[in-house]
């Protein structure tokens, strides 16, 4: 589960805004750049409000002075700075685009755009960058005094640059563009600042990293520009949504193999590695240690309490008997929160259903006080569910596919508990604990649909206050980070007999210049999954790097949750899975495969497709196992020995 998510930083919902000034007008003649090589080397930067966050993005002094800073900032990093990455640079001049809308700045706000799509690599999100803030531009121009002109303008505009959109591109992003917006609202966002950036604040007696400043802006500019234009919007895009609407093929039905019990094959042991699982669903697929006894004892003397199917950690990273993560904290009753879950993802996904109906009036509703709340459920819900809907995929059409279930919990509140450098280090003990347990039952694939980074422990750290600066704050992330990166990354070395699948993430970004664990791992026993939609098209949040070698589909997933309901998801944590599950059946077929021929398998049978100047290699099943049946036919000679 990628807890690293797109924050409300961009003017528009659910794209994450950025760009860069031209190097000529921020950089003094003769002055050489300084190469960026990781995000962890760029500079901090804290600021200090009055009051609350909160406060601040209601109050227009105090965001206006915000933004002139931030801007001063900004401007003098990429003047100062050689930033390779594609995506921080996006996030950058998304900062920019936001203090130049904010600023009235039309003509430099217009220049924004146009770089942020020279920035963009994927075609749709070229195509629809800066769609409504062009439009926006366009209305102030031609009615900057003259209301009701203003917005018919801009709903005119916005629909004559939607239209001529080629449909087979763009259609989901509009979709989903449409659904994020149905649900955005005042309230949401100023309870979103209440629940998640006022606490950074109050920790540190008024002084903010440059993130939570971010965030602030972009709420500030969505709250002041567009949602007085909500109803405009939602009329341009359900237009055309109308207009062109059809359903894309799906290219996953076909390629689907399920083995048949009939092939009497020996079983193997498949670990999820995950936010924990619903067993339940998977009772004829369980691996059960056969020395242990669900008595509340340590019956085999591993240490370990009830591990009948698999080995768990809290939070804490404490060994728990618990393989499911608790939902006792749920503030709404569980069949509730499963609807809004389901109704949440619908919206996203612009389908339109009784439970997308009933979440969008829930949210319509919803007062600041009781964002928290409610956003906070749906996290917990998500670790609830997460890992046994990742279960599902793994072990679909497998029926020698054994499930060890190991759990690793994440926090779901928006201000989370505070790393110290003692639990990261248990955390580090933890993963070499559940590798170490994966060794001994003869685990053969592992799917792992999550991921860290540095920000997720230097963002607690600031909401906490600790720190004395940023950069002191950076320093003691840095450090314990390390200490995190290095103990996975030395657990799944130590296993070259596994084989570990691995989610890419959802934050469209270089897994390599984040250093996200495991995906940034290179090692010889890891295959690293992006996600494409039912078509083959890249989605809009996959994540992407040298180390990602492989994509499968990560669009509406259909799996189990929790009871044995099913729900649809999307994301790499559901891309991941089907690798695993492909790769699960490759070692059915031939158990002495190794984990490099896996994977050289798998990219073998992969289909070469083009998409937006880049290769990518889309899984097919069918065809990896008819090559791995070929090869076999061929070893065993012609008499069948």
């Amino acid at each position: 589960m990628f807890s690293r998510q797109t924050a409300w930083r961009g003017w528009t919902p659910g794209l994450a805004l950025a760009l860069v000034l031209s190097a000529g007008a921020l950089l003094a003649r003769g002055q050489e750049k300084i190469r960026i090589k990781t995000a962890d080397e760029l500079p901090r930067h804290s600021y200090k409000i009055p009051g609350t966050v909160s406060e601040l993005v209601k109050s227009d002094g105090a965001l206006m002075s915000l933004a002139k800073q931030v801007r001063a900032d900004t401007e003098a990093d990429l003047a100062k700075y050689e930033i390779a990455d594609a995506p921080t640079l996006r996030e950058l001049t998304g900062v920019l685009l936001s203090v130049a809308l904010l600023e009235d700045r039309l003509d430099d706000a217009s220049r924004l755009i146009e770089r942020l799509r020279e920035l963009e690599d994927k075609e749709a999100k070229k195509l629809t960058t800066g769609l409504v803030a062009g439009s926006y531009i366009a209305a102030r121009r031609a009615a900057p005094d003259d209301r009701a002109r203003f917005q018919a303008t801009f709903e005119q505009t916005l629909l004559e640059r939607l239209r001529p959109l080629p449909w087979d591109v763009v259609g989901d992003i509009l979709e989903q563009t449409k659904g994020r917006m149905e649900i955005l609202s005042e309230d949401l966002l100023l309870g979103m600042a209440k629940g998640s950036l006022d606490p950074v604040a109050a920790a540190s007696n008024g002084e903010i990293g440059a993130d939570t400043a971010r965030s602030a802006l972009g709420m500030g500019t969505t709250i002041r520009v567009q949602l007085p234009l909500k109803e405009r919007i939602l009329a341009a895009y359900d237009k055309v949504i109308a207009e062109h609407r059809v359903t894309k093929p799906d290219i996953w039905a076909e390629r689907a193999v399920a083995l048949s019990p009939a092939e009497k094959r020996t079983p193997i042991v498949v670990g999820i590695w995950d936010s924990g699982v619903d067993v339940q669903p998977f009772k004829t697929q369980l691996f059960v240690n056969p020395k242990e006894q669900p008595n509340g004892q340590d019956d085999d003397g591993n240490g370990l309490v009830d591990d009948l199917h698999g080995i768990a950690f809290d939070l804490e990273a404490h060994p728990t008997p618990e393989l499911l993560h608790p939902i006792d904290a749920l503030n709404a009753p569980v069949a509730d929160v499963a609807k809004h879950m389901k109704g949440f993802t619908d919206l996203q996904a612009a389908l339109d259903t009784p439970d997308a109906a009933a979440v969008r009036k829930v949210l319509s509703g919803l007062k600041g006080d009781e964002v928290k709340n409610f956003l906070e459920d749906l996290g917990l819900y998500g670790n609830y569910a997460h890992g046994t809907h990742v279960a599902g995929i793994a072990l679909d059409g497998n029926p020698f596919a054994r499930l060890l279930v190991a759990r690793i919990s994440f926090d779901y509140r928006m201000v989370p508990f505070l790393p110290t450098l003692e639990w990261v280090r248990r955390e580090a003990a933890s993963f070499q604990a559940t590798v170490d347990y994966m060794k001994q039952h003869n685990v053969r694939v592992v799917n792992m649909s999550w991921g860290h980074d540095q920000d997720e422990i230097e963002s607690p750290l600031e909401k906490h206050g600790v720190g004395e600066t940023a950069e002191k704050r950076a320093e003691l992330a840095r450090e314990m980070y390390k200490v995190q990166r290095d103990g996975l990354y030395a657990a799944m070395k130590s296993a070259p007999e596994i084989l570990f699948v691995v989610a890419a993430g959802n934050a469209d970004s270089d897994v390599e210049f984040d250093e996200v664990i495991p995906s940034s791992f290179d090692l010889p026993n890891v295959l690293v999954v992006g996600a494409v939609d039912q078509a083959g098209d890249p989605t809009n949040f996959t994540s992407f790097g040298r180390t990602v070698q492989v994509y499968a589909n990560g669009f509406e997933v259909d799996s189990y949750v929790p009871g044995g309901q099913r729900m649809k998801l999307s994301g790499t944590s559901m891309a991941s899975p089907q690798v695993a599950n492909l790769a699960a059946k490759l070692v059915v077929r031939d158990p002495s495969l190794k984990p490099p021929q896996v994977i050289e398998l798998i990219k073998q049978g992969a289909e070469k497709v083009e998409r937006s100047g880049k290769t990518l290699l889309l899984i097919h099943p069918k065809r990896t196992l008819e090559l791995l049946d070929k090869r076999s036919t061929a070893a065993a000679g012609p008499t069948g020995r």
